[in-house]
């Protein structure tokens, strides 16, 4: 599970929406808490303004007869007739000698509170600012937070100053209410915004990435052999990248066709003096074996040679039409054995590499079972997911080989005159072809057929 984790962090599509998720999961959260504050802030501040006005109104109506506070039944603001309305006026006594910002002691008596207040004062809680000073500030009443605004005036004259204390009290349930309904409505906004931004950072991504999955789904065009260059429209970061890439392929196809020209001209040189001196009649038969090993062996080091192997990492082939047309032609070449051939091929099973290389070694391999085979040859190939590679299985009823025999024959240098009769040189060159793939070959007997059985594997 680790190295999947590891394996999926490797991707570039991967890496942008996970980066766009950690920016979207932490600044809109950061953003929400800032709304949030500053929407509270302003809320309060709204209540200060509101309690302050209140205040000015009730002093304005405020008279002060013969040392003795004068107020009117009733206020204008209905809500402070209505008894726990949720919103209160106090009038306290105050003294010049109270401290800024000083609790309520003994020395100040209640003056007068409007009908709305019913709960007993609790003259401890509320403070007394200096006089023309305000303080705005929270205090409980039975448990219920209030908002207080206390402004401290005086009365009268300078020889006999009324000096009081207005408080004005607001219930926070009002805007406790508001203040959770905003929340609600924020986390619902943030929420789709959260959705909306994913949405359009998966588009934005694919839309940015789709250059590069398009030159994916290319390089495997070419890789399978239904392209020989990449043709798409890159941007200009990936643009000399696809030129380079094209020049590669362009040179590789070049030269490698150039190498196999070479070589077949040079087989013909080879082979014609060969020819003329195997006709002469006064060879003796130790001279005629000798030319024939330097023939077969000049033929399998020149297949050797022209075999692409890795350099045609861009070719892919489809095997199943190999295989049928080499079935096609053994059951002709072997139609006096009558033979039986079964053949099981994956569908999704593509060989990397050159079509000319793939015939080689499957025929190299069907036509020595083929010899070797009573009555059947079975050719089996899939696709491992576990090692991520071609498997080609290829077995026959016939006698096997020796297991001593089998080690010697997969030897390099091993030569091809050597071999057991049914596998010589034609061995030697699918040997030969499987190391230039970095593939591998194993000889063994075969539990379903008792004859011998090859497993190759290719890296896919």
């Amino acid at each position: 599970m680790l190295s999947s984790l590891i394996k999926s962090l490797n991707s570039l599509k991967i890496r942008v929406l996970f980066s766009a998720l950690l920016m979207i999961f932490i600044l809109l959260p950061i953003v929400g808490l800032i709304i949030s504050n500053a929407y509270e802030k302003h809320m309060v501040a709204s209540i200060e303004n509101e309690l302050s006005a209140y205040s000015y109104s009730i002093l304005a109506i405020i008279e002060v007869e013969d040392d003795t506070l004068v107020m009117p039944e009733q206020l204008l603001e209905t809500q402070f007739n209505v008894s726990q309305s949720g919103l209160y006026a106090v009038l306290t006594k105050n003294s010049e000698t109270l401290k800024n910002n000083a609790r309520h002691n003994s020395s100040s008596d209640k003056l007068w509170s409007s009908q709305s207040l019913l709960a007993p004062w609790q003259a401890h809680s509320f403070r007394h600012p200096k006089l023309g000073k305000s303080a705005f500030y929270q205090v409980e009443i039975a448990k219920v937070p209030h908002y207080v605004y206390s402004l401290s005036v005086s009365y009268g004259s300078e020889q006999q100053p009324f000096s009081m204390t207005l408080h004005i009290i607001k219930e926070q349930t009002d805007l406790t209410y508001m203040m959770a309904e905003f929340h609600h409505q924020l986390i619902l906004g943030l929420a789709g915004l959260m959705l909306v931004l994913l949405m359009i950072q998966y588009l934005w991504s694919l839309w940015t990435l789709k250059p590069l999955n398009t030159l994916r789904i290319e390089l495997s065009d070419v890789e399978q052999g239904k392209s020989e260059r990449l043709s798409g429209s890159y941007p200009t970061e990936l643009h000399q990248v696809t030129e380079q890439l094209n020049l590669l392929l362009s040179a590789e196809q070049k030269q490698r066709q150039r190498y196999r020209n070479a070589l077949s001209d040079l087989a013909h040189s080879l082979k014609t003096p060969l020819a003329v001196m195997q006709t002469q009649q006064e060879l003796s038969a130790l001279t005629q074996e000798q030319l024939n090993i330097i023939n077969a062996m000049i033929e399998h080091q020149l297949r050797k040679a022209q075999s692409a192997g890795q350099s045609s990492w861009h070719l892919g082939t489809t095997i199943t039409p190999i295989a049928k047309k080499l079935v096609s032609s053994l059951e002709k070449i072997y139609r006096e054995k009558s033979l039986i051939f079964n053949i099981n091929i994956a569908a999704q099973c593509n060989f990397k590499g050159d079509e000319a290389d793939l015939l080689e070694i499957l025929g190299n391999l069907l036509d020595n079972a083929c010899k070797a085979a009573a009555s059947k040859v079975q050719l089996d190939i899939s696709y491992d997911e576990k090692t991520s590679s071609i498997m080609m299985v290829i077995q026959d009823d016939g006698s096997g080989i020796e297991p001593v025999l089998r080690e010697e024959i997969l030897k390099r240098g091993t030569r091809a005159d050597t071999y057991q009769q049914g596998h010589g040189i034609g061995l030697a060159i699918v040997r030969d072809l499987v190391d230039s793939y970095q593939g591998s070959i194993v000889i063994d007997s075969s539990a379903q057929l008792k004859g011998a059985k090859f497993t190759l594997k290719f890296p896919s």
